[in-house]
Formats: structure tokens, sequence, C-alpha cells
């Protein structure tokens, strides 16, 4: 074994080394720059997952991570920061469709989102099955399923 300053020199045992030394501190690191724990381990476990496909390349793996992490970091913050600025908000009242009210609006936020996918494709846009299906990437016997349950946990939602 040659030391522990690359990769390449000794294969997967610095790997594993790198990866018992220095994971605990870059999900740290990770939580630390985007306040959530999940998506600093998320982070880091793809940071890791791209150092091992790279580990015959990376010289210094912890100053690799460092970057690495860093980068999808700001990344995942430049993300939510978008899904914020975007995120849905209640229309104004004349923006919805006649006859629809605000109590069928909240019950329909409260239904599981692919239901809710396949009601607004089905009711909103009138598509057929078919092409729900292809839109949502299933069957279309499963469109059926996801309509029949999403319409009984609407009706649910009303009669609460």
């Amino acid at each position: 074994m040659t030391g522990r300053s690359g990769l390449a020199d000794v294969g997967e045992d610095v790997f594993g080394a790198a990866y018992e030394q220095h994971f605990r501190a870059m999900v740290r690191f990770a939580y630390l720059t985007t306040g959530s724990a999940a998506a600093a381990e998320d982070i880091v476990q793809e940071a890791f997952v791209d150092l091992y496909r790279r580990r015959d390349a990376v010289t210094q793996p912890q100053r690799w991570l460092r970057r690495a992490v860093a980068n999808r970091c700001t990344s995942w913050v430049r993300r939510r920061v978008l899904e914020r600025r975007h995120a849905f908000t209640e229309p104004p009242p004349h923006a919805a469709p006649p006859g629809e009210d605000a109590a069928v609006r909240a019950a329909l936020r409260r239904v599981r989102p692919r239901q809710r996918a396949a009601l607004f494709l089905r009711f909103y846009l009138d598509l057929p099955e078919r092409e729900i299906a292809e839109v949502l990437g299933c069957r279309p016997g499963t469109v059926k399923t996801l309509i029949h349950r999403g319409l009984a946990a609407l009706r649910e939602q009303l009669d609460d």
C-alpha cells in the first residue's frame, strides 16, 4: 500500500477508508449548507458513488469530496429556491373555472399526487386513459385505478 493520498494506487481499500473517515463530516457539511438532513445524506451518498466510479482517476479523495458535496449542495439550494419561487399558489377567485369552489381546490390538494394528476388530466384536460397512461408512464389499467381511488379520496375529503 502506498499511502492515503490517492485512490488510484490502492483501490477499494482506500475508498472504504475514505468513506469511513469522511462520510460523517461530509454529511454535517451538507446539512449545514442545505438545512435538510435527508438531502444532506442523499447528496453525500451521490458524491461517494461518483467518487467510487472515478476512484482510479482521483488522487485526493478528501479534496474531491469536499468540492463534489459543495457543488451538489449549491445545486440543491438553487433548485429549492426556484421551486419556492414557482410554487403553486392559489389562483385569484376570478381565475377558477366556473363551478369550482375553494373547497374542491382544497380537497384536491389533499389527494395523493399521482391520483391528483390523473384526475386533472382526465377531468380538466379531458384526456383519454391511454394518453393519461403515456403522460404518467403507467398502464391504462393503472390510470383507471388512480382515477377511481382519487375520486373516492376526493369524495371523502368533501364529505368531511
